[in-house]
């Protein structure tokens, strides 16, 4: 499943920043999803909410921005935007 992959890669990158912020709780989360991705943003908040099941980022505020341009070199792929952190 090509989701999976991506959704667990992109909890790896969420979980270390957890981790280098003494395991604070994500309390927001920013991506950008490629116009190649291949997946709609209402898609992928169902899958982050899964993923984010038991994880600092459950219940975090997810925040999708579609990205238009098909000749981007990231146009296929799901970015990490931004992650906040809870004070």
């Amino acid at each position: 499943m090509h989701e999976f992959s991506l959704m667990a890669d992109l909890f790896s990158k969420i979980e270390h920043i957890s981790q280098d912020n003494d395991g604070s709780k994500i309390v927001g989360v920013t991506v950008k999803l490629g116009a190649l991705s291949h997946i709609t943003p209402d898609h992928f908040a169902e899958h982050f909410d899964e993923f984010a099941k038991g994880t600092p980022a459950e219940g975090a505020k997810l925040s999708v921005i579609q990205l238009e341009d098909q000749k981007d070199p990231n146009a296929q792929d799901i970015l990490l935007d931004s992650v906040e952190v809870e004070a």
